[in-house]
């Protein structure tokens, strides 16, 4: 298990650096130099920003993980003298287990990030977790590789970050519940009637949180939340009645950790990324923030609404996949990728999206893998049954 100290500089592997969450962590990055050092990176096609960010942080391990994208910037000339490039799917891997790295931070899109998680895992690496499809997928093997190697797995996600930090020091046997906060998305105040006609562009602007499209569709379906108390339940171990949200517009209070005495704990900060990545990169160790805090001389409201899970009908999917189990959630994420994926390309209106899933969740089979390949079959075979569904779909 990597080790470190105050004064000893964390080297970082960056999966996913030119998203919304890599940016942000290169931000943290930028901010504690003796702190923090940037050693490998990695993208899906943006091979001109990677070579900017191999510039500006002195990286010479570099990944694109696009097949076509990968050949142009191998040919390309972008990137400074003495870079390594490291092309492909299997690019991702050989940076997941960089000699040297001690912690790899996953942040790329979707399951594409599941066999780099396993790799660092098995190299002994921590982990830093932004990719929630991954503990949806396969949770039950990352656990065990995690374990079997003793290797940290830190959660980047705010609101897994903030269970962590309420939950240290505490005893597992002492937490009655979890409760997540949700933001409520874009349509959290819109009449129900309106969200018939909802389009891409209405899905991607969160009123708090700058993200990515497919994240902020799944923000504003709930689906995000959903997937978010899969992950929590494998993260922390617990049972699926230990893990529920509440809807919380300011997004402030990021959790809420009831213990067996009936008190519970907050964890509260600005709805901003720099502060679960900070502390997931810089464990067990503090440091000052990359932005101000909570400023308690302005006036400040915390409000918190119930669910309601025929509004939002993502949330009350997931959480009958979390409560059934086996390879259920991962026929939930799959689905729910399709869905999004053909709501932002036009092809299905919003209110499609929970059909698509409902549709493949009867569809396909559940069962208790014994094996990631019988998972990965599953959720192959989730895919087709999704992409079938969409022609089926009340439009």
């Amino acid at each position: 298990m990597a080790v470190s100290h105050p004064s000893s500089r964390k080297r970082v592997v960056l999966l996913g650096a030119t998203g919304s969450v890599g940016e942000t962590t290169l931000r943290v990055i930028a901010a504690h130099p003796d702190r923090l050092e940037l050693v490998g990176i990695a993208a899906r096609t943006n091979f001109s920003r990677l070579a900017q960010i191999a510039r500006d942080f002195g990286v010479k391990h570099v990944g694109v993980f696009d097949d076509t994208a990968g050949a142009a910037a191998k040919s390309s000339g972008a990137f400074p003298a003495g870079t390594v490039l490291y092309p492909g799917l299997r690019g991702l891997v050989e940076l997941a287990q960089l000699p040297g790295a001690d912690i790899v931070l996953v942040a790329v899109v979707g399951t594409t990030g599941l066999e780099p998680a396993l790799a660092a895992l098995a190299a002994g690496k921590d982990l830093a977790l932004a990719s929630k499809e991954i503990l949806v997928l396969a949770g039950k093997f990352i656990m065990a590789e995690a374990q079997r190697h003793q290797a940290k797995l830190l959660p980047v996600d705010s609101e897994h970050s903030a269970v962590f930090q309420c939950l240290e020091g505490h005893p597992q046997a002492g937490v009655r519940r979890i409760v997540l906060t949700a933001s409520g998305g874009a349509f959290r105040d819109w009449p129900a009637e309106r969200l018939a006609h909802v389009t891409p562009a209405d899905a991607t602007k969160h009123p708090n949180w700058s993200m990515g499209p497919k994240i902020t569709v799944d923000s504003a379906t709930l689906a995000n939340k959903g997937l978010e108390l899969i992950e929590a339940q494998w993260l922390f171990g617990l049972r699926a009645e230990q893990c529920t949200a509440v809807i919380h517009p300011q997004s402030i209070v990021h959790c809420l950790v009831e213990f067996t005495d009936g008190a519970m704990l907050a964890q509260l900060s600005p709805p901003s990324m720099t502060f679960p990545i900070q502390h997931a990169l810089l464990h067990p160790h503090r440091a000052p923030g990359v932005e101000p805090s909570l400023d308690f001389t302005k006036l400040l409201g915390l409000e918190f609404r119930p669910v309601d899970e025929l509004r939002f009908p993502c949330f009350r999917l997931a959480r009958q996949t979390m409560m059934a189990g086996g390879v259920a959630p991962a026929v939930f994420n799959a689905a729910n990728e399709v869905a999004v994926a053909a709501f932002l390309a036009g092809e299905i209106p919003f209110l499609a999206i929970p059909q698509v899933i409902n549709h493949t969740l009867e569809t396909v089979d559940n069962f208790e893998p014994d094996n990631l390949a019988a998972v990965l079959t599953t959720d192959a075979a989730a895919r087709r049954a999704a992409t079938a569904a969409l022609k089926l779909v009340v439009t």
